[in-house]
């Protein structure tokens, strides 16, 4: 696992010295073999021990160790480059024109976030849910705004598997349809920054009818995790306001493309339900 996409994928999680550190690795990795702990301390005005802690809580014996891997890292150009700003380390493309190096680079800084949320939701964790997913009764699913986008389109997906579901993106609606949940029942909310004060209540009285509540969020602390019995993280990050979107979108869709093709290949003929019920969509659309 490459260290530098280890620290970005945790980013969200660290405390504000370890963000300092962490944000001089991810940007200033190339020069790091020039810097000692304590230079490396000093030229963050942080204490050397922050630094040794910061190495340590990431799984290496000390600051050395933490450089060596970074070292090898870029050696291999796994994740060298920590510049969510600019393009994602490649550079424009030689004799390509400029909408080719858009594409090369927006296609790495998406790449580089599917990598980062894989990293942040362990295979064991993703089985759990897909497991709660496919044996609940009913699924209900709800998403506010530019969240409810994915919400309906994975809702969509399971309904075409013969999983029963109950889609809404109205919160008043779906108080009124989580009454009649079980402890067999499960329910996905979508928000990104986790801080819709109506999805933690519904998230609250799902839980107190025994059922269990995923959370779909950023990887960050927020109330909505706190009422969730399982996470999906989504780690995507850049500067520019008009892309960091774009690679949420596209490391959100690439956890649950994941998630629905884990169900569609668990057995119980889903994936003979699903050709049956995808005839049948392309029947009402052939003219």
């Amino acid at each position: 696992m490459s260290p530098l996409l280890k620290i970005r994928a945790e980013r969200d999680q660290m405390s504000a010295i370890e963000r300092r550190i962490a944000d001089f690795l991810l940007e200033e990795a190339h020069l790091l073999r020039d810097y000692s702990s304590q230079q490396l301390a000093n030229a963050l005005k942080i204490s050397q021990s922050s630094v040794v802690k910061f190495s340590q809580k990431l799984g290496f014996k000390g600051y050395p160790d933490l450089k060596y891997s970074i070292g090898e890292a870029i050696a291999r150009g796994d994740g060298a480059d920590g510049n969510s700003s600019g393009n994602g380390g490649h550079g424009e493309p030689p004799d390509e024109d400029s909408n080719s190096a858009l594409a090369e680079s927006l296609w790495y800084i998406k790449t580089r976030a599917e990598q980062e949320t894989r990293l942040i939701n362990p295979s064991a964790g993703i089985d759990t849910i897909a497991g709660l997913i496919g044996k609940a009764g009913k699924v209900f699913i709800i998403g506010l705004g530019e969240d409810g986008i994915p919400a309906r389109a994975f809702a969509m997906r399971l309904s075409l598997l013969d999983i029963l579901t109950v889609h809404h993106f109205d919160t008043v609606l779906m108080t009124a349809s989580i009454a009649t949940a079980t402890e067999t029942d499960v329910l996905l909310v979508f928000s990104e920054h986790g801080q819709q004060t109506n999805l933690c209540k519904i998230s609250r009285q799902f839980r107190e009818q025994h059922g269990s509540v995923i959370s779909v969020t950023r990887h960050t602390a927020n109330p909505l995790r706190a009422h969730a019995d399982q996470s999906l993280l989504v780690s995507a990050h850049d500067d520019r306001a008009h892309i960091e979107p774009l690679i949420y979108q596209s490391a959100l869709r690439h956890l649950l493309d994941m998630i629905f093709v884990l169900l569609c290949e668990s057995g119980e003929d889903r994936l003979a339900r699903l050709e049956s019920n995808l005839e049948r969509i392309r029947s009402l659309l052939e003219p």
